[in-house]
């Protein structure tokens, strides 16, 4: 895929998450072996480690995490620019059971729609790497958190160097645009993840750049042999 300026990377990603939202959960599910919503979990739990009545899912796609952070907090908002997303998240089973405690809502993660202050925690999940630039993404997360609440980021990282970053390499490059052709009917969708997995950042880096954004006491875990991080950053 040739190289895109903002806007156009913008549009082209909300577009191609539109094509397609009705198989995106079923890709997922394949493509981690069915370990993402463990992942998902994990993440809520990191944000809310104690319940907590307020809870932002920025990038919230079909609502799988803000499903996973409703069990931690009273009244979750998740968030996203692609609404195609959002009614597929809306007619799942697990979204319905916890339909009262959560509001979706379309907008714009580099220009969030709330005041400062707003939120106990606030969550991403395999969003930001489609947000450019990703530090006005921390930024606003950062903004609209109440002092002392936690920013979390679950992520697929650059692959590591090494026999293991190898066959990372050789999955994401051969395996999964294959998967997304057979299953999603679109292979430059999921040549597109491949692609923007190796161009972003390994877990260090996207650690300064959390900080950059003014979070603090930033640290991760990595899973998964490496291939993905969990990033926890505080007000």
């Amino acid at each position: 895929m040739a190289t895109l300026r903002q806007g156009e990377r913008a549009r082209f990603v909300q577009t191609m998450f539109a094509r397609i939202s009705e198989r995106y959960d079923l890709l997922n599910a394949v493509m981690s072996l069915g370990r993402d919503q463990n992942w998902r979990r994990l993440a809520a739990r990191l944000a809310a480690p104690t319940p907590v009545k307020l809870g932002l899912d920025v990038a919230t796609g079909t609502g799988d995490l803000a499903v996973a952070l409703a069990e931690r907090a009273e009244q979750v908002i998740g968030l996203d620019f692609c609404t195609p997303m959002m009614e597929m998240g809306e007619s799942k089973t697990s979204f319905r059971r916890a339909k009262d405690k959560i509001s979706l809502t379309t907008g714009d993660a580099l220009g969030l729609p709330f005041a400062d202050d707003t939120f106990d925690c606030a969550t991403i999940g395999f969003g930001i790497r489609n947000i450019d630039p990703p530090l006005e993404a921390f930024k606003e997360m950062h903004r609209v958190v109440q002092s002392g609440g936690k920013v979390v980021c679950l992520e697929i990282m650059r692959p590591p160097k090494g026999p293991v970053g190898g066959l990372y390499r050789l999955y994401m490059n051969m395996i999964v645009p294959t998967l997304g052709k057979w299953l999603a009917k679109d292979g430059e969708a999921y040549r597109y993840l491949s692609d923007s997995v190796f161009n972003f950042f390994n877990p260090e880096e996207l650690k300064n750049l959390m900080q950059e954004a003014g979070l603090k006491n930033v640290r991760y875990i990595t899973l998964n042999l490496g291939a993905l991080a969990i990033h926890v950053g505080e007000k």
